[in-house]
């Protein structure tokens, strides 16, 4: 990986629409378990001007995009950062970011079995919706309309713009790869930011992104740094396949262009690799039986638009899902004040609501209080696609590490590193 980024030497300033950043004197790199902990260490790195304000990229190794907002949170939560801390979670942190203005483009690189999200590029808006003040999008992705999230534009305020990019990462046959015998010509890389042209030493960590398979089960959870020698980096036109490369790493120097193209648009960025980017489970597939979470899957299903669906068509199945997610809801807070056969019942008659007898019978056979409001999380969890389950192999996590080990090489050296384990 390039130290050629902006700000790569403790004394020197890099130039950026935001003004002058400062420049750490070493790569950090934050260890967190639960993701949405690493968005406080970036708004640190942004209130110390080592990231801008605004027009950072994002690039995000994760088998989930972590991309869907706090459904009820007020819109300007997101202006008083220790309310807004306190009220994310792993799957919701990145976009109050992107409303705030901090962010404005996201890569999203996810491997095989991870397809919540359509492949390409996503351009669309976030901003406040005037009728609920909560944050609302324009994207009409499945994603973001099985959770009820998507308004037409007029009925925003204060949109920010946001370039959404998902790359698929196929692991990379460890056995094919060059690089490990240095048979790989050092890459060209892009430089962020072309006004710096200081000579810069770069300190790296002792974690470097691309040896986090040898290296994370000893990272504790602070900043690790050290020290090396800064590689040279080249603009973006530079940024091109080495000939050398085994074929089966094509792919993935193709995939290199792409964020290189994205990464060169914005000012600065952040790296972030959640761990289960190469082995995942759903932790919902080990807490109920496969009819239960059959019957999730009925009770919770997603009825999609049509596909060329109209304005009116969109608003129509967003109005529909959100009924049928607040009666759900409400059905199984009633049930945690008192599941008795008529409670169920009642709720079981509303349409769409048949399955609930069964699991509700099934659950209370294996434990006498089934924790509910646990239950109704799982299900919010089964509408167009499951959550990614995938236990790799040894062999499937080395050849991911090998993608991700090309694709580092040759990107510029980011601002700072976030990993979640």
């Amino acid at each position: 990986m390039s130290g050629g980024g902006p700000g790569a030497d403790g004394g020197a300033r890099s130039r950026s629409r935001g003004g002058c950043l400062r420049a750490y004197p070493a790569l950090p790199v934050w260890v967190v378990e639960d993701h949405q902990d690493v968005l406080p260490f970036i708004y640190r790195a942004i209130g110390s001007k080592h990231l801008p304000a605004s027009n950072i990229s994002f690039v995000h190794l994760d088998s989930h995009p972590d991309l869907l907002i706090p459904v009820n949170m007020p819109a300007d939560t997101v202006f008083d950062k220790e309310a807004l801390f306190s009220e994310l979670s792993i799957e919701n942190w990145i976009m109050p970011a992107v409303y705030a203005g901090h962010i404005s483009q996201v890569v999203w690189l996810h491997p095989p079995w991870a397809q919540q999200i359509s492949e390409g590029k996503h351009s669309f808006l976030i901003g406040k919706d005037i009728s609920t003040t909560t944050m609302r999008v324009t994207g009409t992705d499945h994603y973001f309309l099985s959770d009820g999230l998507y308004v037409p534009a007029d009925q925003l305020e204060n949109q920010k713009p946001l370039n959404l990019h998902v790359i698929l990462i196929n692991p990379t046959e460890a056995s094919n790869s060059h690089e490990e015998n240095g048979e790989v010509a050092s890459a060209k890389r892009l430089k962020l930011n072309t006004d710096d042209t200081a000579s810069t030493t770069s300190a790296s960590s002792s974690v470097a992104p691309g040896d986090l398979d040898h290296s994370t089960p000893s990272v504790k959870k602070k900043e690790v740094q050290n020290s090396s020698a800064l590689n040279r980096a080249e603009t973006l036109s530079k940024c091109s396949a080495s000939s050398s490369l085994g074929n089966s790493e094509c792919p993935i120097r193709e995939v290199v262009k792409d964020v290189c193209q994205v990464l060169q648009k914005g000012d600065a960025y952040v790296l972030d690799i959640d761990l289960d980017f190469f082995s995942v489970k759903n932790p919902f597939k080990e807490m109920y039986t496969q009819t239960e979470y059959e019957l999730l899957q009925e009770l919770y299903n997603f009825k999609k638009p049509h596909r060329n669906a109209t304005e009116e068509g969109l608003l129509d199945c967003v109005e529909n899902r959100v009924h049928q997610l607040e009666d759900l809801e409400a059905a199984f807070a009633d049930l945690c004040d008192n599941d008795d056969e008529e409670t169920l019942q009642k709720w079981a008659s509303c349409p769409g609501m048949k399955s609930l007898v069964q699991l509700v019978h099934s659950l209370k056979t294996r434990t006498e209080s089934p924790d509910y409001e646990m239950v109704h999380q799982a299900g919010l969890t089964c509408d167009y696609m499951e959550l990614p389950h995938h236990v790799s192999t040894e062999e499937e996590i080395e050849g991911l590490i090998q993608s991700i080990k090309v694709l580092l090489k040759d990107m510029p050296k980011p601002t700072l590193v976030t990993v979640a384990r």
